[in-house]
């Protein structure tokens, strides 16, 4: 067996949990990306009684008790039993993932999941949506309370599972008394993941829409997993945001990174979004650009009141995405090789947003169009 991860290291053992205070919290999709680093911070924390964490495989913790199940399975409810906290993060949000079997994974799951701690006398059920369910729009607040109305529309990848997903946590306390429910809202984040926010900063310039007033408020990874396991310990409760304190302009934004703008059109910029799209040529919809277009900075109050204070800010989280994304080239959405990278980097603004000509000829080619 290998030794365990530098992460987890001083982590006690199941046995000695046991006699350890502190709630048992279950963590869905424990394997890997957000709920491999949670169960992980979990395994370290003496705060923790027991982790049992769930997933289709097993996980690297050792010190967490293993259930291998998909969680839109009933069974789940068995494996919940004895649980007092459960973080769903069994969530798929992959850009390529075909978006009505992602839909329905990410409705079906979450639905299993509150039904399953109701059924197990589970007391708290932690939810990761996104600040993006403020929705992106031009008279937006800056900052948005957390209270402000959720105003997002399902135009936007995964937006829509996110208000699904909010509308059945909502909806569980009413039809499970005693069962709470909490939801974690990051903003744009960063560490590991690929987003359609992301892939913006991989491109050869920044689109700008004209007359957009574009802000940015950045997550890292590790401030998102500490939000959750104030969560988990409930030490924070109902719904809040997670994120960098502050945020940044467009002009800061290009000024740190480098990366120079290109302005179109409204129209051009989302009638060509959609069009490719439409043809598949890339996995955006149009209605991500309304996330790079107009503010949905949102306030971190609860957090800070709960004494929670984020170690990274927007300026270092930037920077971080920045050599993340050094050595890939994406235009409009869509992955390029170096070779396809090289033209649309040369070719031009208009260009650099079609992803070439080039590329939507292949497209029609193989498709007999």
């Amino acid at each position: 067996m290998s030794s365990p991860d530098p992460q987890v290291r001083g982590a006690r053992n199941p046995s000695t949990r046991s006699a350890a205070r502190g709630p048992v919290v279950a963590v869905t999709g424990a394997a890997s990306g957000v709920g491999d680093l949670l169960t992980r911070r979990l395994a370290a924390s003496d705060e923790v009684k027991l982790i049992v964490a769930i997933d289709e495989r097993r996980g690297e913790v050792a010190e967490a008790q293993w259930h291998i199940l998909d969680v839109r399975d009933p069974a789940i409810a068995e494996k919940l039993r004895g649980a007092d906290v459960v973080v769903h993060l069994a969530v798929d949000l992959d850009l390529e993932t075909d978006p009505a079997a992602r839909t329905a994974y990410n409705v079906r799951g979450t639905q299993t999941v509150l039904t399953a701690a109701a059924a197990a006398g589970v007391r708290r059920v932690v939810l990761c949506t996104s600040a993006m369910v403020y929705g992106a729009l031009p008279d937006n607040d800056i900052p948005l309370s957390e209270d402000a109305e959720l105003k997002a529309t399902a135009e936007a990848t995964g937006v829509g599972d996110m208000l699904e997903i909010e509308r059945l946590g909502r909806r569980a306390p009413r039809a499970h008394p005693g069962l709470n429910v909490t939801v974690v809202r990051p903003a744009v984040l960063v560490g590991g993941t690929d987003t359609a926010l992301t892939r913006y900063f991989e491109s050869p310039r920044l689109l700008v829409v004209a007359g957009s007033r574009p802000t940015w408020q950045f997550c890292h990874v590790e401030d998102l997993v500490s939000a959750l396991e104030y969560a988990a310990l409930e030490k924070v409760e109902g719904e809040f945001a997670v994120g960098c304190d502050g945020w940044l302009e467009q002009e800061e934004v290009e000024e740190l990174s480098g990366i120079r703008r290109m302005e179109l059109p409204s129209a051009v910029a989302l009638g060509a979004a959609a069009r490719l799209h439409r043809i598949g040529l890339t996995p955006s919809p149009a209605g991500d650009l309304a996330y790079t277009m107009h503010p949905w900075v949102v306030s971190v109050g609860r957090l800070h009141d709960a004494g929670w204070r984020p170690k990274w800010t927007n300026e270092e989280v930037l920077t971080a995405l920045l050599e993340e994304a050094a050595g890939r080239h994406t235009v409009a959405g869509r992955r390029l090789g170096r070779k396809d990278a090289t033209a649309a980097g040369a070719a031009g603004a208009t260009v650099a947003l079609l992803g070439t000509a080039a590329l939507v000829r292949q497209m029609r080619k193989r498709r007999g169009l």
